[in-house]
């Protein structure tokens, strides 16, 4: 059985978001302890498992996702990985369609090698901070730093809950150079929201070729940061096309490795598109 490690979100190796990809017989999918064991195996933010579906349904093949720790609901960049193995094997052309946790999804593949997502967009409530929360993102030793939703004077702009899907909080900082300054409490944070903290901010510069940036924070599913995050940018597509007044933009992940996301609001729904690299192409031993 083989096994791929595909970057994602870049257009080139050692960038962007790795996930393994896994793809099964049409048997279905083992045990989740089996697909679990994997994961903690490949040690990547997420490893995928897809497996075919007859012919004349709602999806072309069912897909899971496993972080080192837990099965998610809702991950972007692996998405995108399998997408690139299947259109790359020619095992698919086209639009995909997939049956998962969070309902059929949809990826296109393009001329140029991209291939565009098509996810539910998170809705956004307004919400306080969470008691600690500046500290657990390491801010508290920033001057002017704010604990209130809405700070004008403090780094912390708004916060916003990103709803039971993708269950992070979404937190709007001063400006780019907080985010990137940014040196969490990891332990601290996981006790923050129910799944992670997307930490943004505008573009310091808008012809750098992006509009925002973010970090991804997800301790409590044993990701400390996450490298780009797709599932994040369902949320902050419709944050910054609201602020921007525009339904497409360009979001940098602002990471060690890095990666670009298009986003493009289209009201319950927002598609992102990105490129990916197959890095590693291995066999499974002994199978699942």
């Amino acid at each position: 059985m083989k096994i791929r490690i595909v970057d994602a979100f870049t257009d080139r190796r050692f960038a962007g978001n790795p996930a393994g990809v896994v793809f099964l017989g049409s048997g279905g999918f083992p045990e989740p302890d089996r697909l679990q064991r994997v994961a903690r195996e490949v040690n990547l933010s997420e490893t995928a498992f897809a497996h075919p579906l007859p012919p004349g349904g709602e999806a072309d093949w069912a897909l899971r996702w496993f972080t080192p720790t837990t099965e998610v609901d809702l991950c972007g960049h692996a998405t995108l990985a399998a997408a690139h193995v299947l259109h790359t094997s020619d095992m698919a052309s086209g639009t995909v369609r997939y049956a998962t946790r969070s309902g059929v999804l949809r990826t296109t593949a393009h001329q140029d090698g991209s291939l565009t997502l098509d996810f539910p967009t998170a809705p956004l409530t307004a919400v306080d901070p969470p008691t600690g929360l500046t500290d657990a993102l390491g801010l508290s030793g920033v001057s002017g730093v704010s604990e209130r939703s809405g700070s004008s004077a403090g780094s912390v702009r708004s916060i916003h809950d990103t709803g039971e899907r993708v269950g992070d909080l979404l937190v709007e900082l001063a400006d780019e150079a907080a985010v990137r300054a940014l040196r969490p409490d990891f332990p601290a944070l996981a006790s923050c929201s129910r799944r992670g903290v997307i930490a943004t901010a505008a573009a310091a510069d808008p012809a750098s070729g992006y509009d925002f940036v973010s970090r991804g924070f997800f301790p409590g599913v044993g990701i400390d940061e996450d490298p780009v995050t797709g599932s994040a940018h369902t949320a902050l597509a419709p944050f910054w096309s609201a602020r921007f007044g525009r339904d497409d933009l360009v979001g940098l992940q602002a990471s060690a490795r890095s990666g670009l996301v298009r986003t493009s609001l289209r009201g319950a729904r927002t598609l992102l598109t990105g490129s990916a690299v197959t890095v590693i192409e291995g066999e499974l031993l002994g199978g699942l």
